[in-house]
């Protein structure tokens, strides 16, 4: 059985990739990786508390490794992040060749991490590539997956989303042009529940704040 790492956001495209990862016989995830931003103490992009990260990788019942960056990191500090965090997981994990991703569609995105990857002694594996994001965002609210939209890009899609649960409701209210999935950027969900989840992860939704006169987050808070 071939052992394999994730790269993790926390949103519902890895928790899909992982579900297809988990229903392959031949592969076993050991390890979840995530970007985390170290002056907010948040998952980089997505604005989730790193407790919550944490309590993600507990309830799925996998380690989560932290890429640290800082805020507003070029290009080449992301580079030189990713390189520490994988050649020490690479030290850990011996046995793993590949890092799973949970994109879609952006040739872009997937080319670069292709390009990457094999200086650091890995090769990239894309589970969920090249499915139908409209269909794949159904799925994931029918298999009974929980999530909620913590941040939106108000240049492709309303404010008002933000803190929105991912359901049925919200996929036929988005705008013609909106990826279901939000694969150009749209949105960022944070999954809560679901298929592979040992428990539920308890929280409130908090502040609902506009950053960079562009985005707009929603806070999640822990609770017990």
């Amino acid at each position: 059985m071939e052992s394999i790492i994730l790269s993790w956001s926390g949103g519902k495209d890895s928790a899909l990739a992982l579900d297809r990862l988990r229903s392959d016989p031949d592969v076993r995830v050991v390890a979840l990786v995530t970007s985390v931003t170290t002056t907010y103490d948040r998952v980089s992009i997505h604005g989730v508390r790193r407790s919550l990260l944490h309590a993600q990788a507990s309830a799925l019942g996998l380690p989560v490794y932290e890429i640290v960056l800082e805020p507003n990191c070029t290009k080449d500090a992301y580079d030189a992040a990713m390189a520490r965090t994988l050649t020490r997981m690479k030290s850990l994990y011996p046995d793993v060749r590949r890092i799973a991703y949970g994109d879609l569609f952006l040739e872009d995105v997937r080319r670069y991490r292709e390009e990457r990857l094999p200086s650091l002694g890995f090769t990239g594996a894309f589970p969920i590539w090249g499915l139908d994001t409209a269909t794949l965002a159904r799925e994931f609210v029918e298999r009974g997956f929980e999530a909620r939209l913590v941040c939106v890009d108000t240049t492709q899609l309303d404010g008002r989303f933000a803190g929105r649960a991912f359901d049925h409701a919200l996929l036929d209210e988005l705008p013609a042009g909106v990826d279901p999935c939000g694969e150009r950027g749209e949105f960022h969900t944070f999954v809560w529940s679901g298929p592979g989840f040992r428990h539920a992860i308890p929280h409130t939704v908090g502040e609902i704040v506009l950053r960079e006169e562009r985005f707009v987050y929603c806070d999640l808070v822990p609770t017990t």
